[in-house]
């Protein structure tokens, strides 16, 4: 298949449900745990225990409906607030904020973060305390100048974002340029960690194949670091699976914060 041919996720969307299946789900024959779901964890665990990273407000700028990178996140942040493109992905997140029937199973997903914690029978605690921390879910625009207008929203103590980059960039300007936006939305010595995919060009979803952006970590440091931000944990996990859902071939995890 052409490249040129490829969707583009912010531009034609996909099935958030499919999406999830395919790369976040408990499924026997979902092959990527070790990386989108242990690596991310473990590494989210051991910097929000650090204790520095915390505040009033946490912004979350991450690819489809994914929630699971949040269990941690919501022990150090009074009010976590969703920023999402695409209609279909806020009302997948909705639905599981909800508690409505047909909502996707994070269940797994919170038992790892427990388990990390060494805190195994509090799965349930750990459900509720992220429903209650996510205040909003709101639709974006990255193109605006405001991205969320007419809502204004407050200064970010912290950004996470999860593969995001790497869906709506066409190439290095811009992603630069996104970052830089993102950057915009915190505040002066705020934090940001980013997670992301190495050397990937395509993921696919259902029957559709769709763009990516493949990067490195040295770009990555040095995207970073043009934007205001000083890095303060690099981890890069190789990719152990086997599949052609995707071609990438690493799993990034950065820390940073944004200079003062």
């Amino acid at each position: 298949m052409d490249p040129c041919t490829y969707k583009r996720y912010h531009i034609h969307g996909h099935d958030p449900r499919q999406y999830l299946d395919h790369y976040f789900s408990e499924k026997a024959q979902m092959v990527f745990a070790e990386d989108s779901l242990i690596f991310p964890i473990e590494n989210l665990r051991k910097t929000f225990a650090a204790g520095h990273i915390k505040g009033g407000v946490l912004l979350d700028l991450s690819h489809s409906s994914l929630i699971h990178h949040l269990y941690s996140a919501c022990e150090f942040f009074k009010d976590i607030i969703v920023l999402k493109i695409q209609d279909r992905c806020i009302m997948e997140v909705k639905r599981w904020t909800d508690k409505r029937t047909g909502a996707f199973h994070w269940g797994h997903a919170a038992k790892l973060h427990v388990d990390i914690e060494g805190k195994s029978h509090r799965v349930e605690d750990k459900e509720v305390k992220l429903r209650s921390a996510i205040q909003h879910v709101v639709k974006c625009d990255l193109e605006k100048e405001n991205m969320t207008e007419p809502i204004v929203l407050p200064p970010a103590d912290c950004i996470i974002s999860v593969g995001l980059l790497n869906v709506i960039s066409k190439d290095q300007d811009d992603y630069i340029r996104y970052l830089r936006k993102f950057s915009g939305l915190l505040k002066p010595g705020g934090h940001f960690i980013l997670i992301g995919c190495l050397g990937v060009t395509y993921f696919t979803v259902g029957k559709d194949k769709f763009h990516a952006f493949s990067y490195d970590e040295e770009f990555a440091r040095k995207a970073l670091e043009g934007a205001g931000f000083i890095i303060d944990d690099c981890k890069v996990k190789k990719r152990t699976n086997v599949s052609d859902l995707s071609d990438y071939n690493g799993v990034l995890f950065i820390a940073a914060h944004k200079k003062y």
